[in-house]
């Protein structure tokens, strides 16, 4: 497919893909709520919990990910400085990941300890 070709489908497609998405999460929200209406549950009972301490979640996420940014961009500068490459992007992508989601083991770690201490 040449680029013209391209260039032509995406403006069609885009806007018709995201009015597909979002006419079929709607349609499948109220589909949800229909069938449990058809059982006799209230469909407003069941919402899940909500994270009250989703600003810990995402506080540690992003200082994680931070973090592994910023150690990837010494470790690019260091120790694969002498290397000829153009900036070992799977090591950028690899660190954020793994220090993004300690970040995150670390938020649930703290959320079940204070859940522990609430029990008790």
């Amino acid at each position: 497919m040449d680029a013209g070709t391209l260039g032509v489908l995406v403006p069609i497609l885009v806007p018709i893909a995201m009015f597909a998405m979002i006419f079929g999460i709607i349609y499948l929200s109220n589909r949800e709520r229909m069938a449990m209406i058809e059982r006799g549950m209230d469909p407003r009972s069941s919402k899940k919990p909500i994270n009250r301490n989703y600003v810990l979640t995402w506080g540690l996420l992003l200082i994680g990910a931070g973090l592994g940014l910023f150690i990837a961009y010494m470790l690019d500068h260091t120790a694969f400085a002498t290397m000829n490459n153009d900036g070992n992007p799977a090591v950028y992508f690899a660190l954020i990941a793994v220090f993004g989601g300690t970040g995150l083991f670390v938020s649930y770690l703290i959320e079940k300890k204070e859940a522990k201490k609430l029990e008790e």
